[in-house]
């Protein structure tokens, strides 16, 4: 209980994200359709970790790779790379972020995912950030250095 309670003080007194394992979601269009589109940022102990795309009527996952911070148009982005080479650059706008290519074919901006309960009814997101802001702060924290 002590550790804990000192673990937990520091965290106060630093005012920092202390992470186990938390998730920023972001997507576009509607669950479930074929326009939908996810994007799953995973840090886990305090650490960058999985990035994953899910997109479709299945909701099909694919996992992305990681391969560095950049500037697009002048603004700070870090990039993910898909198995097939494809890359794509993700620039946090706001409360969004812009998911585009090289070439302008992609370009798309992706709201905060909510994942919870609504109305009280379904269950309730642990890992997830609490809200758009936390998710930004996540984002920024741990893919943009």
């Amino acid at each position: 209980m002590k550790k804990f309670l000192t673990f937990f003080s520091l965290v106060l007194f630093t005012g920092t994200i202390c992470v186990a394992q938390k998730v920023s979601l972001y997507s576009i269009g509607e669950f479930g359709k074929e326009d939908y589109e996810e994007f799953a940022f995973w840090v886990k102990a305090n650490k960058r970790s999985e990035i994953n795309y899910s997109y479709g009527k299945s909701n099909k996952e694919v996992k992305l790779k990681f391969i560095g911070i950049g500037v697009l148009n002048g603004n700070q982005c870090f990039k993910v790379q898909f198995s097939n080479n494809y890359i794509l650059h993700i620039v946090p706008q706001g409360a969004q972020i812009k998911v585009s290519d090289l070439s302008g074919k992609y370009n798309k901006y992706f709201a905060w995912k909510y994942e919870g309960p609504v109305n009280g009814i379904g269950t309730f997101c642990e890992p997830c950030a609490e809200d758009e802001d936390q998710a930004m702060k996540l984002l920024k924290l741990y893919y943009l250095k």
